[in-house]
This record gives structure tokens, C-alpha cells and sequence, in this order.
């Protein structure tokens, strides 16, 4: 029956092939389950049903060998912009109607994807709680009390909860990767620059990337190999070298110390991160314990040192004339920007290339990090009363990944004894976004995680 249809990319492609579906019939389900849901607050706007299923239609005179994403239907943040659709970055305030299309969008409506709508976020992508939004807080997709994780917490339900076979949101300090924890999904953060950010709205400009959330590995690969490029638009877009470091066969992977280790209380997390751990030492590789301290180091610089200016760089002449606009957090995190002087911004790029040094001769032991997304999972309420400590808390083994140039991808792993999931990330060298999805996969299978909300349910 088409009601029980996965969204998975090969799954799809497969029935496209064998004519056991159209794209048209998987768009009317998609609608049809977004209907379901009902006021899920995933979404800030859709594309009009009838548009889609326009260019489901289009398709119908396609092979779908032709292209590698035929009839896949995606949703993106809505921080990123499509001609004609109005982005907001979650501020009503601040929307505007671009005439261009982002430049990751275009390729993957090139290559056959289907566009579905835009996604709700923690506003101007400041957070990674998924709370801070005017349009309304998401839920994980296993409990309506406890945080979607932020700030890309409209894209990673919308693939959670079955509504789309992928989407992109933004990474800037972990929101590709906290937000798949939260509802159990994979959530690939690419090396800065792989991936074009023209059409993006920035958070920090400099640290910015492009996000990918699917069901598995090889969806975010294959998603991963369309929307990458060199974009002449974007002065931040990198070339991908001919020649990357492998991650060999028998690789090590670092853990931090015990005592670096934080799981704020959450003993569930402690235990799931272990056994996740065990089940990766009996693929082959070792374990290798590392100094994580520079590491937090480095991620203390995002939001306690001059990197918060970049991100009142980002919207400084709408802060300065309608701040009242702005969510009272975001407004709260964005102001500090205005403390810090140029001298501070030169100490803090001292600072990072001096932990750079550091952490080398700890990547000299290991050929990956393996650490929790996150150490725990708040509720709605708790991150009501405290929103910036938890928020932190959250970041703890995220915050540094992008300041230090490197890639992760993250991985459900298992579920704490409440249903909630808990999820590790791998993290890699610059430019081993491939390798990273390719060891996911070998990982996901060897542990038989299991993706996904309704099939993580049975």
C-alpha cells in the first residue's frame, strides 16, 4: 500500500524504476501525511500541492536513470532561498521574496529532487534547542514534552516523521547534527565550502555550512555527491582535493577521558555511548583515549569569544533598527556581539591556531573522533527556564568541529529505557565527508540501528 511507503532514496528509485510507483502517487502521500500530522510546527511555508505534483509530472518523461534524485521529495530550512518563496530565518520581520534560488537548491532540482517546503528553525539558526521560533517549537518525533534539538529542528523531523526523503539545513555549531540525535536519523555536517552556502542566510559566515538529514548513509552520500561544487557565487566555496586522507581499514578512533566525558546527569546516555563504543571496537578498529581539553577549548570560542560578533555581522542593520523583532534569546546572544573589539577578534584567531597545534598531536594518535551528539536530552520546560546553560550543554562535543576545519557525520545508535534516542558522531579530517557516510553505513549495519521513527517504534 502506498500509505506505508518508505521515503528511503534507493527504496524509492527502485519502485520509480519498476513502475510499482509514479512520482505523482509519492507526492499525494506526502501531502497526504503532512495533513495527517496536522500543527506539527515543522513547517514555515509549503509549496503548493499543485505545483509539485506539476513537477512530478515533468519527471513522467524522464528515465529515472537519468537522474540520480527522480521524484525524491525534499524540504529545506528556512533560512535558505528559493525564487519566489519568501525566506524568513524564523523573524517575520526580516522576510524577504529572493528572485534567485540558493545554489544547492538548484542542483538538486536538477538532478530530479522535488521540493516540498521550507522548515521551521531556532531563529536566524542561534540554537540547538529548535525553541526559539515564533512560528513554534517542534517536538521530537518520540515525545512531545522533549526538544527536536535546533537549530535545523524543522528539517530533521519533517525526515523523521516520514514526511520527505531528505532535507538540508544549516550547521554552524552543531544544528546537522543535534537535531538527528533528537529524532534518530542521520545527520552528515560536510567540510565548510563542499557544499555552496550562496542563498544562505549567514549565522557566522566564516564557519557556515550546509547540512544534510536522511535515513541512512548512503541516502547522505548520494545527496552529498549532488549538492556538492565549487561555486564561483560563494568567496567561501573550496575545491575538493584529488587526493584525500583515507580512513584505513584498521583505523583508531578517539574518546576523550573519562573524566572529560559529560552526560550532565543523564546515566542513559552514559551507558548507550559505552555500548555503542564496544559494538565499534568489534568491527576491528581501536580505541584510543585523547586529551579533549583543547578541543573544549576551541568550542568555548563560538559563543564566549569574538565568533559571536560574526553573528551580528550577519544581520547588523536589521538588529540595529528593528531588535525588538528578534526572539528576546537569540536578541539576548546576538547583542554580546557588540562587546567584542577588533584586537579581540585578532586574539581569538591567535587562540584557534594555537589549539589547532594542540589538537594536531592528538589527531596523531586516532584517525577519527568518536563522541556523543550530545551528552543528554532536555525537555520543553527545562530549556524554558534556562535556556542559554542548557544550550551550552547541548554543544559540548559539537561547538569546536567547525572552527577546527572538520567534518562529522552523526548516527543513531540506541534508545534510553523512556523511548528517547540517543546517537553518536563520527568526526573526520577535511574533505573525508565520503569515507565518514561509508563507515556509517558499515557501523549501521553491524549494530542494526534502524533510522527512522516509525520503523525505530516497531
Amino acid at each position: 500500500m502506498i500509505g506505508s511507503i518508505s521515503l528511503e532514496i534507493e527504496s524509492l528509485l527502485t519502485a520509480y524504476r519498476t513502475k510499482k510507483l509514479k512520482p505523482a502517487d509519492v507526492i499525494q502521500e506526502v501531502y497526504r501525511r503532512i495533513a495527517a500530522r496536522g500543527s506539527d510546527r515543522v513547517w514555515i511555508s509549503l509549496v503548493e500541492e499543485a505545483k509539485a505534483q506539476a513537477a512530478a509530472q515533468t519527471l513522467a518523461a524522464t528515465n529515472p536513470d537519468n537522474l540520480p534524485l527522480y521524484g525524491i521529495p525534499f524540504a529545506i530550512k528556512d533560512n535558505i532561498d528559493v525564487a519566489s518563496m519568501t525566506t524568513t530565518a524564523a523573524c517575520p520581520a526580516y522576510s524577504y521574496t529572493p528572485s534567485k534560488t540558493a545554489t544547492v537548491v538548484e542542483l538538486l532540482l536538477k538532478a530530479g529532487a522535488i521540493l516540498i517546503g521550507k522548515t521551521n528553525l531556532d531563529q536566524f539558526a542561534t540554537g540547538l534547542v529548535g525553541m526559539r521560533s515564533p512560528y513554534g517549537a517542534c517536538s521530537s518525533v518520540f515525545h512531545e514534552d522533549y526538544i527536536s534539538g535546533g537549530s535545523s529542528s524543522g528539517s530533521a523531523v519533517a525526515v523523521a516523521a516520514g514526511l520527505v526523503s531528505f532535507s538540508l539545513g544549516t550547521d554552524t555549531a552543531g544544528s546537522g547534527r543535534v537535531p538527528a540525535a533528537f529524532n534518530n536519523i542521520i545527520g552528515l555536517k560536510p567540510t565548510r565550502g563542499v557544499l555552496s552556502t550562496s542563498g544562505v542566510v549567514p549565522a557566522c559566515r566564516t564557519l557556515d555550512c550546509v547540512s544534510i538529514f536522511t535515513l541512512n548513509c548512503q541516502d547522505a552520500a548520494r545527496v552529498w555527491e549532488v549538492a556538492k561544487g565549487y561555486d564561483d557565487t560563494d568567496s567561501y566555496s573550496r575545491f575538493i582535493p584529488q587526493t584525500i586522507k583515507a580512513i584505513p581499514s584498521s583505523f583508531r578512533f578517539g574518546v576523550p577521558k573519562p573524566n572529560q566525558l559529560k552526560f550532565f546527569g543523564d546515566t542513559a546516555a552514559a551507558e548507550l555511548y559505552e555500548q555503542a563504543l564496544q559494538r565499534l571496537e568489534a568491527m576491528g578498529p581501536k580505541r584510543v583515549e585523547i586529551d579533549f581539553q583543547p578541543f573544549c577549548q576551541a568550542a568555548d570560542l563560538l559563543y564566549s569569544g569574538p565568533w559571536v560578533a560574526e553573528r551580528l555581522a550577519a544581520i547588523q542593520p536589521f538588529f540595529d533598527s528593528q531588535a525588538d523583532a528578534i526572539h528576546p534569546v537569540v536578541r539576548q546572544i546576538i547583542s554580546n556581539g557588540s562587546r567584542y573589539t577588533a584586537v579581540d577578534t585578532f586574539k581569538g584567531f591567535y587562540a584557534l591556531e594555537a589549539l589547532k597545534r594542540d589538537t594536531a598531536k592528538q589527531w596523531e594518535k586516532i584517525d577519527i573522533l568518536a563522541l556523543p551528539t550530545t551528552g543528554t536530552i532536555y525537555t520543553k520546560a527545562q530549556v524554558e527556564v534556562d535556556p542559554i546553560n542548557l544550550n551550552t550543554n547541548l554543544g559540548y562535543y559539537t561547538n569546536f568541529v567547525n572552527l577546527m576545519d572538520l567534518c562529522a557525520i552523526a548516527l543513531p545508535v540506541g534508545f534510553r529505557d523512556n523511548g528517547l534516542p540517543f546517537g553518536i558522531t563520527l568526526i573526520g579530517q577535511a574533505f573525508q565527508d565520503i569515507a565518514l557516510c561509508e563507515l556509517g553505513e558499515r557501523y549501521g549495519e553491524h549494530s542494526k540501528s534502524v533510522p527512522g521513527t516509525l520503523k525505530a517504534k516497531n
